[in-house]
């Protein structure tokens, strides 16, 4: 039983993070927070030429958004920094070289050319050019060369790499906390690069020394790195460490068709694939956001976490408290997870409905205010009228505003239906009797307008289609009643007679 329990996000600052990263953080952060444990953010930046400026600030701002904070990383120090691999390239070489005394890697000084000479040479005689085992003696390095040739080379500053040196007829047995346990011929793995001539480590150095180094006890990323873990569990057991335990999170698949779910399917089909708007610093193009597009972050994250995982019950909707409590790798699935638009809105629907009344009238408040609109209407009470059939909260405008804004259009499909011959005489007669009740509470109008009704032995359709034409607009909307309630008896009356001017 592992005491303290570690995690690590390490993402590369290269641009958004995608919703396939946020859900690795998630499943990384519930862990840890189910196991009392400590969830790290590490910024994997070896690779300079791919650095973008704003996205390592994008990264800590998604993350907050989603409210999966990390507890230790860059600018919240712990024990184990520096986090950001840039800043720990002083410790990377030890290794490798410690790695070489050991017998277990190798300096290289093989061209660009002539690999790609073999490369095209293999090609030629239909093979696949590797380099392992089975031709490395035979190509330019520290196994083939003599020790004074190879040293002869390195004070002459010829460039090298420094490759690991895969054993040779062995069957590696691996474990994934998903996936169970796995067997892989080391004959058909890649002498990988470990280091760089320009004097960085490649990610599979640097992320186990830091792995290592940071105490990371669980490695809970995506299924594309199940390449690297037989390489990753070598280099462990080759440097005399313990592995940590691994977990290889399905990929996360296009809504139709096959494979990733990419950036050009959600352009393609109207969706955000990243957690927050980015603008590219180069071309200035602009990514949708789920945060700038509407969505709650609760709503993103109940939808992550059932990208290819379940509690094992119906239950559907959790809130990050519930889903630290049910989170489980055992119930992660193997197979890709298909990204589905639709199933996304009815999370944010649902994750609306629950939402505290007094944040939503807040939030309200707002979209009127940037209509200039002031009122003294009872707000709580009109946002409660219509959340039912919001999915995002400007849709409450949208499904309100007649409130707020007497109608000037009406639905021309709805009057056809409504207004007959005699509908604008029956709508006189009702101002009447409106302008005659002093309690306009909802139940009193309801109460008045259906004893009329009942009394003048007419259906009840004749009445209430067009008085909600003429409050609304439309046959939209919620309670009639309730809407004359809360506008107002001057207001209603004054509704229903521009509508029988225009009808």
């Amino acid at each position: 039983m592992i005491k303290d329990i570690r995690v690590r996000f390490a993402p590369s600052p290269t641009g958004p993070l995608h919703i396939g990263g946020v859900r690795t953080a998630l499943f990384n952060y519930l862990f840890a927070k189910k196991n009392n444990g400590t969830f790290v953010l590490r910024i994997e930046d070896t690779d300079q030429n791919r650095y973008v400026p704003g996205a390592e600030e994008y990264i800590k701002n998604a993350l907050n958004w989603c409210g999966i904070p990390f507890d230790e990383g860059i600018e919240k120090e712990g024990k184990f920094g520096p986090y950001r691999q840039s800043e720990r390239k002083h410790l990377y070489k030890q290794y490798a070289d410690q790695l070489i005394k050991d017998g277990f890697a190798y300096y290289a000084f093989d061209t660009s050319e002539a690999l790609n000479n073999h490369r095209k040479d293999h090609e030629a005689k239909g093979k696949t050019f590797i380099y392992n085992w089975h031709n490395r003696e035979k190509l330019t390095n520290s196994l083939s060369l003599s020790k004074d040739e190879v040293t002869h080379k390195i004070n002459s500053g010829i460039p090298y790499v420094i490759r690991f040196k895969s054993p040779q007829d062995e069957i590696l047995h691996l474990t994934d906390e998903i996936r169970g346990d796995m067997k892989i011929d080391t004959n058909i793995l890649d002498d990988k690069i470990l280091f760089k001539s320009d004097g960085m480590p490649t990610y599979h150095l640097a992320n186990i020394v830091d792995d290592h180094l940071m105490k990371i006890t669980h490695v809970i990323r995506g299924e594309e790195w199940l390449p690297s873990l037989a390489l990753h569990v070598l280099l462990y057991r080759s440097l005399g460490w313990d592995s940590p335990i691994f977990a290889h999170l399905p990929l996360i698949l296009k809504p139709v068709g096959k494979g990733k779910l990419s950036k050009r399917d959600g352009d393609k089909m109207g969706f955000p694939v990243f957690p927050l708007a980015w603008t590219d610093p180069k071309t200035q193009e602009i990514s949708s956001g789920y945060k700038e597009d509407g969505y709650l972050p609760e709503a993103v994250v109940n939808m992550l976490a059932f990208l290819g995982w379940n509690p094992g019950t119906e239950q559907e909707l959790f809130s990050l408290e519930e889903l630290i409590q049910e989170f489980d790798l055992k119930r992660v699935h193997k197979a890709g997870a298909k990204f589905d638009p639709e199933k996304t809105k009815w999370f944010q629907q649902q994750q609306l409905q629950k939402m505290d009344s007094d944040i939503l009238v807040d939030q309200f408040k707002n979209i009127l205010s940037e209509k200039n609109i002031s009122t003294s209407l009872d707000l709580t009470t009109i946002v409660n009228t219509v959340k039912e059939r919001a999915v995002f909260t400007m849709d409450l405008w949208e499904l309100s505003n007649f409130y707020f804004i007497s109608p000037t259009k009406y639905d021309e499909k709805a009057v056809k239906k409504a207004w007959k011959e005699d509908t604008s005489s029956l709508m006189h007669e009702l101002t009447r009797i409106l302008n005659d009740i002093t309690d306009f509470s909802e139940n009193n109008v309801s109460t008045t307008i259906k004893g009329w009704i009942t009394g003048k032995e007419i259906s009840f359709g004749r009445i209430m289609m067009p008085l909600r034409i003429a409050l609304v607009g439309s046959l939209q909307g919620p309670d009639l009643f309730q809407i004359a309630s809360l506008i107002g008896k001057e207001e209603t009356i004054k509704r229903i007679e521009n509508a029988i001017e225009n009808n």
